[in-house]
This record gives structure tokens, sequence and C-alpha cells, in this order.
């Protein structure tokens, strides 16, 4: 829509402000200040301090926030991989396979994630395949709902892509690996530091799935979070969240940095 007049344009910013206010700061704020909260028993919060972060940085709860760190980096280093790999072989394949290819990756995201947990719990919990009770069934359970959204960012990549620079260096008599390792990785790099930060930050907030696979020496911190609600120490929960949010941002922040320094190569 053609906004023309200068108080058009201002009603409509005014809206969008009120949108984003309501919608996304406002319970962030309402979060980080319950955190901070001694206690909220009015209309706000008092006894404001630090005190629940340091408990949030320390014990299980820092436990879990390293356990949150370590399964968001494994399984979105092994999505990337594999979400990358499968995104290059649907462009090489025939039409129907590429769209059964991409229906399969898209899968896990048109289910619920609770159903995506039950169903690796009963797949992995017998010999050979005895995944249940380990970390690495967190670890998977996380791949598999992050990998759609590294193939469909690297896929999207591909779509950019100038067919022009791979036809070239065929030309100039590289073969297909020298092509993809050398034109093909270094002008998706961009792309691929954007679903490495989608898939860490997905990763990092992952609940559903989690709560149905994870055992009692692999709890991420928003299973931490959710038995913190469960107990009624919400402001604690409040606190063990601002945490999350900002270890969260740093990664991301951390990642792309370094896909800046990509987009600049």
């Amino acid at each position: 829509m053609l906004l023309w007049s200068a108080r058009s344009r201002w009603a409509v910013l005014a809206v969008f402000t009120l949108v984003v206010a309501v919608v996304f700061v406002a319970p962030l704020a309402t979060v980080v200040l319950a955190g901070s909260a001694g206690s909220w028993t009015g209309p706000l919060p008092s006894g404001l301090g630090f005190t629940r972060f340091g408990t949030a940085l320390s014990g299980e709860n820092l436990a879990s926030l390293s356990v949150s760190l370590q399964t968001a980096f494994i399984a979105g280093g092994i999505a990337l991989v594999v979400g990358t790999w499968a995104a290059l072989a649907a462009r090489e394949v025939p039409t129907w396979l590429g769209r059964t290819i991409d229906a399969v990756f898209h899968l896990p995201i048109a289910v619920p994630s609770v159903a995506i947990g039950l169903g690796l719990l009963i797949a992995f919990n017998e010999r050979p395949l005895l995944l249940g009770g380990t970390r690495w069934i967190v670890i998977l359970a996380h791949t598999v709902l992050v990998l759609a959204f590294a193939f469909s960012s690297v896929s999207a990549a591909l779509d950019r892509l100038d067919p022009a620079y791979r036809q070239a260096a065929e030309s100039l008599g590289a073969g297909p690996a020298r092509v993809l390792l050398r034109v093909t990785l270094p002008m998706l790099l961009p792309a691929l530091g954007a679903a490495a930060g989608l898939a860490v930050a997905l990763s990092m907030g992952e609940l559903g799935a989690t709560v149905m696979v994870y055992p009692a020496t692999w709890k991420t911190l928003p299973v931490a979070i959710f038995g913190l609600t469960d107990r009624g120490q919400a402001l604690q929960a409040a606190a063990s969240t601002t945490v999350l949010l900002l270890v969260t941002l740093l990664a991301l922040l951390v990642l792309g940095r370094i896909r800046g320094r990509a987009a600049l190569r």
C-alpha cells in the first residue's frame, strides 16, 4: 500500500511502534523486571537487584546453561552440514525427487515438536540404536528440529546464486569438487552463517521435544526454567530466562560477526 501523505505515514509508524512495544518489548521487559525483583505482589516489582541472577548462574542452573550451549552448537553444526549437503544435492536430481527432499526436510516443522520427541524416544530406545537416557537423543531431537531451517536458508541462497560463476569455473577445467570448495561454498558463507545463527537460537529455546527425551544428566536450561515455574518459582524462572536471552543474543552476535567477515570476503 502506498502512503502519499505525511500524516498517513506517521499513523502507520505509530501503529507499528505500538504493536512492537506490546508484542515484543513489553513481555521481554516484564521478564527482565521479574528476574530482578525481590518480590512482585503489587502493580510494580520491589526489591530490585541481581541476587536471582547470581543463583541463575550457579549450581544446576549454570550446568543447564552449559548443556544448552553444547547442545545448540553441536546440533546446529550437524544440521548445517546435513542441510547444506541436502540443499546442494536437491539441485542435481530430477524435479520430483527435489520436491520430495524438500518436503521431507520440512516435515519436522509441520508436526508438533512433542510428536518428534516421542517418536525419537520410541525409535531409539532399543539396541542397536539405544540413545534413550543419553545426551545424544537430546542432540538428535534438536538436530531434527532445526534441520529444516538450515536446509531452507541454504536452498534460498542457492536459488539466488548466479550459475555463471560455476559455469565459468567448469569451462576453465575445474572439477565438481573444486567448484564446490572454491566457488559455491565461499559464495554461500553468508547464508551458512545466517543458517547457523538461526539453528543455534532455535535450539537454545527448544522445550517441547526436549521434555520428552532428556535424561536427568543432560537437562537444558529451558527444561530447568519449566521446572522452576512448575514449582511456583516464577521470579527465579524469569532470572534464568533473562540469562538465556542474553547468552543466546551473545551467541548470535558472535555468529553474526563471523557472517559479516564472510560476506566481506
